[in-house]
């Protein structure tokens, strides 16, 4: 698959056209089942998101978050980025494929058939009460993790599917198989079905949770929320597996296509170079500035993301404890989000194209610095006069405005990630060659969304054993946010000034070498 200079968007479409469909008829065989794909796979994290926030969140509170994504999320990545390399180093990537998604769906079934209908049995509640008498309060939420572990294994796998399934093996195979000038083109499209995925999970999983359902012979005798869980873990499965059905549809009548020649190339020379362990992807990444400046981007996002969720939540939890209301409140929220990001989704090939890719790229962050801004300053003025007249004006509680501004928050940051971010982030590996998109990709997105994350979690852990509360400890949160936010910036100016080199002049690149046995010269590849 050959580089192409030409990023300009064809002029053979009209305007609505170049905005929502820019895709020319030859290629529609290619795309429209990629754009299922990603419908797919993004609804279920959509579906499965709301659960495992509503999952733990009414358990322990939303303390307990930094600690699972600490103490387990970031080693389970790590623990299926390595697989994700053992099994590419083994197998094809069409069977990789195949065995990863079985793995989640195959921890999603047991989740919800054996493991939450035992949760009693299984729960060490004696043994968590006692720790909690022996250890100072702002290990509330470590016990709680130890406590309620399925709902800690369910959260952390949920979590992971949008990083293992979307963004390593959906992403990553994406970006081999798409041109730059497609690219401009096809990601935009890609950031629709995503966000129409969004709105559609939010509204069938509230029609779903409806009690109507209860009433089949198979849920006799389980609770409601239980209930609940088996009907959407079960269409998380369903779509899983048509997932599959797609993906081998398009081994099988796309990419035997002469056009695909070189995608097999690269694989086979991959093959016969002998491909980079799990330590040595690392190494790979280290050395690279560009991929650095694109690890860096990935890190800030989740590292602000998650500094000012875990705030959010907090306030959330205390104004819906019943499992069901947090639910459909997620559930609408996601809705909300997935409208937004559509819309500006559709106009994504057009700011591109308009703008250039650092322009695009820079909405994110600053999205995120005027939206973090305001919900911190209401966050933080809720006893003050100013806020004691907006409760007088809207009739309602401090809690419920504080949510509701936190809320705005996040659907206009995830808006827009899933629209923006993401299309910008995917299109930054394309100029490169193939063993940088795969291994420096899975040590990005494999582990480095998660060391966001983790390093978010890490600081609310911190202040968490001084203050005791979120709510204390939110100043410095805030502080902490602002900061990185900042930096986020400045590796957008400089990854998009090595982008537009890359793209712009063709010429020969020289990525960097890993220390092997073979000890081999630098890999040269040829950017156009």
């Amino acid at each position: 698959m050959s580089q192409q200079t030409n990023v300009e968007i064809e002029p053979t479409f009209g305007f609505i056209r170049s905005c929502i469909w820019p895709v020319h008829r030859h290629e529609v065989k290619k795309l429209l089942p990629m754009f299922l794909m990603i419908f797919l796979i993004c609804f279920n994290y959509s579906i499965l998101r709301n659960m495992k926030d509503t999952v733990v969140v009414s358990a322990s509170g939303a303390e307990v978050i930094p600690f699972i994504k600490v103490w387990v999320m970031l080693p389970m990545a790590v623990i299926l980025t390595v697989l994700f390399t053992k099994l590419s180093n083994h197998f094809s990537q069409e069977r990789v494929f195949y065995i990863m998604i079985t793995g989640f769906l195959s921890c999603f079934v047991l989740f919800a058939f054996v493991l939450y209908p035992l949760r009693d049995v299984l729960h060490p509640h004696s043994y968590a009460d006692k720790m909690e008498t022996l250890l100072p309060l702002g290990f509330k939420g470590l016990i709680s993790m130890f406590r309620n572990w399925t709902f800690t294994g369910f959260y952390v796998m949920s979590e992971l599917w949008s990083v293992i399934i979307l963004n390593v093996l959906f992403w990553g195979f994406a970006n081999e198989v798409t041109r730059i000038k497609e690219a401009r083109r096809f990601y935009g499209v890609f950031g629709i079905g995503a966000n129409l995925a969004a709105i559609v999970a939010g509204q069938v999983a509230n029609f779903l949770s409806q009690d109507h359902f209860s009433s089949m012979s198979f849920f006799s005798g389980r609770e409601s929320w239980e209930q609940v869980q088996i009907v959407l873990v079960s269409l998380v499965t369903i779509c899983g597996l048509i997932t599959m059905g797609i993906f081998r549809w398009i081994n099988k009548n796309i990419l035997t296509d002469p056009s695909f020649d070189e995608f097999h190339h690269n694989k086979k020379a991959m093959k016969s170079k002998g491909k980079l362990s799990f330590r040595e992807s690392f190494s790979y990444l280290s050395n690279s500035k560009y991929l650095i400046c694109i690890a860096m981007i990935v890190i800030a996002y989740n590292l602000v993301i998650n500094l000012v969720e875990v705030v959010w939540k907090d306030q959330l939890g205390r104004q819906f404890p019943n499992h069901a209301d947090l639910n459909s409140y997620l559930n609408n929220l996601t809705t909300c989000i997935g409208i937004l990001s559509t819309i500006t989704a559709i106009f994504m090939a057009k700011i591109i194209d308009r703008f250039g890719w650092t322009f695009t790229a820079m909405i994110t962050p600053v999205i995120m610095l005027i939206t973090c801004a305001g919900f911190f300053a209401f966050f933080f003025s809720r006893e003050t006069d100013w806020a004691g007249v907006i409760v007088t004006l809207t009739g309602t509680t401090p809690l419920a405005i504080a949510v509701f501004f936190g809320a705005s928050q996040n659907c206009l940051s995830k808006a827009a990630k899933y629209s923006v971010f993401d299309a910008t982030k995917e299109m930054s590996y394309i100029p490169l060659d193939h063993e940088s998109k795969l291994k420096g990709k899975a040590a990005i997105d494999g582990v480095g969304s998660r060391l966001g994350k983790s390093g978010g979690s890490l600081i609310h852990q911190g202040l968490l054993m001084i203050f005791a509360t979120i709510s204390a400890s939110a100043p410095y949160v805030a502080a902490i946010l602002f900061v990185v936010i900042i930096f986020w910036i400045i590796a957008v100016k400089a990854l998009g000034i090595q982008f537009k080199d890359l793209v712009a002049k063709p010429r020969p690149v020289t990525m960097p070498a890993v220390d092997n046995t073979a000890a081999e010269q630098p890999a040269v590849v040829t950017q156009a």
